[in-house]
C-alpha cells in the first residue's frame, strides 16, 4: 500500500525541511511514501476564511483517486497512541487498499467536501501545533509505525 502525505504550502523553515527530509528517507525504507506539498493559495489575505478553505479543499480534492482511504489530521480526530496508531495502519493495509492518504489542511482547516471525502479523522495532540510542525511531528509518527511493526527497538514502551 502506498502511503500519501498531503499538505498546503511549502514548509518555511530549514531544520523542519531537513527533519522532514530525514523521516521521509527512513518511511520509504519500509514503504512506497509520497509527501506532496501543494502550493499556498494566491491571494488568501483578500479571501475569507471560507473562501480559502473552499480554494485549499479544491486542491486537496484533486489529488485523491476513487478508492483512496482518506485519514485527515484534525483537531476534533482520534487520538492513537503510537501503538494503537500502528495498528490502525495495518488493519488498513490488510484491507487491501492500494493508497492511504493523510491530509494536512491550512491554517483555518477543511472545507465540507474534504471533511465528506475523508474516512478517518487523526488528533495528534489535544494542543494546537502549527500545520508547519504538524508535518515533522506526523512524518516521525509514520517512520515509528513502520518500526513498531517490523519488531525494531526504536519505539519503547
Amino acid at each position: 500500500m502506498k502511503t500519501v502525505l498531503l499538505a498546503i504550502g511549502k514548509t518555511d523553515d530549514e531544520y523542519l525541511t531537513e527533519g522532514i527530509r530525514k523521516y521521509v528517507e527512513r518511511i520509504r525504507h519500509y514503504a512506497p511514501f509520497e509527501f506532496k506539498c501543494l502550493p499556498d493559495i494566491k491571494n488568501s489575505r483578500s479571501l475569507t476564511r471560507d473562501q480559502q478553505k473552499q480554494q485549499e479543499g479544491r486542491l486537496l480534492t484533486a489529488e485523491m483517486m476513487p478508492g483512496d482511504v482518506v485519514a485527515l489530521l484534525d483537531e476534533g480526530g482520534r487520538q492513537y497512541t503510537s501503538r494503537q496508531f500502528s495498528q490502525f495502519y495495518s488493519k488498513i493495509a490488510a484491507s487491501g487498499a492500494k493508497r492511504l492518504v493523510f491530509v494536512i489542511g491550512g491554517p483555518y482547516g477543511f472545507s465540507d467536501d474534504v471533511y465528506k471525502a475523508a474516512t478517518h479523522k487523526i488528533s495528534l495532540s489535544p494542543m494546537t501545533f502549527s500545520h508547519q510542525m504538524v508535518r515533522l511531528i506526523f512524518v516521525e509518527q509514520l517512520y515509528r509505525l513502520h518500526t513498531i511493526i517490523k519488531g525494531e527497538p526504536y519505539h519503547h514502551d
